[in-house]
């Protein structure tokens, strides 16, 4: 009778929690049973094992074998489980020596031909490995994505029988060699490019400087994409934190990294038909969706009514509290989900109305019931509203007189807005909340006659009365203004009476 431990991981929402792998060899009619709540694809692993075994020229145990998962409460999901349990039987039936593994954890997926396949959410296990002071083996393949972390010992791993040399030492695993991401500028259209439109480029740089979510309103071919793919073009680079949470949703989908884009902040931008658990993620072993794989970035949604209002009504709380809970009969998966919303939509079905160019043709009940599909709390989450009209067509055609600013130099104006609040607060001023809103979004009182008047004719509730303020208090930090003025108080009112 003999026992093997071995050590890995299984994935739940953003934590890589430890798994213990226990194997038992004991005597009695063949048979190969596993508990400990296995999912498909883990009993599946039986089979994968059997033969990777017997083809690397071992010899599979004839008689009862029995591996259990602990914790035993926790669903187990994935191929990952094949390399740990694979040695597990290997050392249990002293095939391999087994008294290095106290310093290792293992995870991959087994070919019938012994080969580690790579596996989903390897940067999690990376990390949480590199935090538990543990040597993860993983798949060549997914090392890549795992080297990003800082401080691990890293051995990529391309068959089993490559893992069992190592641990006899006989042959030792490479050892990956840490390599620092490049903070490497992306590919970004220029907003010098952006023909007019300065109200919504002014609307822009705003949201941009504090976080804001935007509502872009106007005709067919006013700008509204271009303006919004202009975004990621002068928002600044992402924080190490930032990046390692970001890259850990998009390997936990199975995503592949690119080193260059680590610190790129996402762009991502929905089809209009897509469900609210595309949106915000689900199914049966909960996945990130659009909103999380946004993180720390912008979500665009353009052809805003076209979404199912169902679907967008699943933004509310997440624009308000930065996470995703995703509720099931086992547990509770919470993701991040601290994105920037910029959206775009026509007034009205046709698209023309308020247009010097076209005459609408929508009829008042249609104008009503395609702009009724946004919801009040939905609209009363995005900070502004700004309103694009047509381009006159010898602006079009003319160059401007005057040269527009570049993206560039538009980014490293924002940095700087961004750097001061963060010193100012330790958040940007989109985060600000309760005590620490009141403190620096305070008025004097001739402001505050104005907010009040303001917030009696707009109707305006606490929820908005709050986001005005932070605006006001972006407009403020990009005039180097110590306090809150009227003309900041009247330009975020502005926004909001859009």
């Amino acid at each position: 009778m003999n026992l093997a431990i071995v050590k890995t991981r299984v994935q739940s929402g953003m934590q890589a929690i430890p798994v213990t792998v226990e194997v038992h060899l004991s005597n009695g009619l063949p048979c190969f049973a596993m508990v400990g709540l296995p999912e498909t694809v883990v009993k599946e692993s039986r089979e994968r094992v059997r033969s990777a075994i017997l083809n690397s020229q071992f010899e599979f145990p004839d008689g009862r074998i029995t591996v259990n998962l602990a914790p035993a409460d926790i669903p187990k999901e994935g191929g990952r489980f094949d390399l740990p349990i694979a040695l597990g039987i290997l050392i249990a039936s002293m095939q391999i020596q087994g008294h290095l593994l106290e310093d290792y954890e293992f995870a991959g997926e087994l070919a019938l031909n012994g080969e580690i396949r790579p596996i989903q959410a390897a940067l999690p296990f990376a990390y949480a490995c590199a935090q538990a002071k543990k040597s993860a083996v993983l798949p060549y393949y997914n090392c890549q994505d795992a080297g990003l972390i800082e401080g691990i010992q890293l051995y990529s791993a391309s068959t089993l029988l490559d893992v069992c040399a190592h641990l006899q030492g006989q042959h030792p695993l490479p050892l990956w060699e840490y390599q620092a991401p490049i903070h490497q500028e992306g590919d970004h259209e220029d907003l010098a490019d952006i023909i007019g439109q300065n109200d919504a480029k002014r609307a822009l740089i705003v949201a941009a400087a504090g976080g804001h979510h935007l509502l872009m309103q106007g005709p067919p071919g006013t700008g509204k994409t271009m303006l919004a793919s202009r975004l990621p073009g002068i928002l600044p680079p992402m924080t190490d934190t930032e990046a390692i949470e970001t890259a850990s949703l998009y390997s936990i989908r199975g995503h592949s990294l690119d080193p260059q884009a680590f610190y790129q902040r996402p762009f991502r931008r929905p089809h209009h038909t897509s469900s609210g658990v595309a949106l915000v993620g689900g199914g049966s072993i909960p996945k990130p969706g659009e909103i999380s794989l946004a993180h720390k970035g912008v979500l665009f949604l353009d052809e805003l009514p076209e979404f199912d209002r169902k679907v967008l009504e699943v933004l509310r709380e997440p624009l308000e509290t930065g996470v995703i809970h995703l509720s099931r009969a086992r547990d509770q998966i919470e993701f991040p989900a601290d994105f920037q919303l910029i959206a775009a939509m026509n007034p009205c079905p046709c698209g023309y109305l308020g247009s010097k160019r076209r005459t609408c043709r929508c009829r008042p009940e249609q104008v009503l019931r395609y702009q009724n599909k946004l919801s009040g709390p939905l609209l009363d989450r995005i900070d502004l509203h700004v309103r694009l009209n047509d381009i006159d067509h010898e602006d079009f055609l003319q160059k401007p007189k005057t040269q527009a600013r570049s993206s560039r130099s538009t980014q490293e104006q924002i940095m700087h807005c961004r750097e001061k609040q963060l010193a100012r607060q330790g958040v940007i001023n989109a985060q600000l909340k309760n005590k620490p809103l009141e403190t620096h979004c305070a008025l004097q009182e001739a402001e505050q006659k104005i907010l009040l008047s303001a917030m009696r004719e707009l109707q305006l509730s606490p929820r908005s009365t709050h986001r005005l303020l932070r605006v006001a208090r972006t407009i403020a930090d990009l005039e180097d203004s110590a306090r809150i003025m009227m003309p900041h108080l009247s330009e975020a009112l502005g926004y909001r009476a859009a």
